[in-house]
This record gives structure tokens, C-alpha cells and sequence, in this order.
């Protein structure tokens, strides 16, 4: 289950454990791998690399 951060001092140590090991601006992205939209093989962000522009998007569309 997820805690809440309930307090400034709680999240300002929650930042000090997880910030370090978050990208800084400028740096490349993390590689990952999914399934393409027809779940037939694998694709690598690496692939798309120097070729062509790729934008992350998260969220809830529900």
C-alpha cells in the first residue's frame, strides 16, 4: 500500500532518499522496453535514439 506524505519534514526526507537517483535536466533517458501497440515484439527507447523525437506521456485518461 502507498503512504502519504503528510508533513513538509516527511517529504523533504522522502526527496533526500529518492531525488539522488532521479535524471537531472539535460541527461539521457533511462532505457526501457514495452510492447508495441499490437503486443507482437518488444521496442527499446534506445531504438529511437538519434532518429526521431519520442515524448513520454503519464497519467490517468479514466
Amino acid at each position: 500500500m502507498l503512504k502519504t506524505i503528510r508533513s513538509r519534514q516527511e517529504h523533504r526526507a522522502w526527496q533526500q532518499k529518492y531525488d539522488k537517483n532521479a535524471p537531472k535536466a539535460g541527461d539521457l533517458a533511462p532505457d526501457f522496453e514495452l510492447w508495441d501497440v499490437h503486443n507482437e515484439r518488444t521496442v527499446k527507447l534506445s531504438d529511437f535514439r538519434g532518429e526521431k523525437p519520442v515524448a513520454l506521456i503519464f497519467g490517468s485518461y479514466t
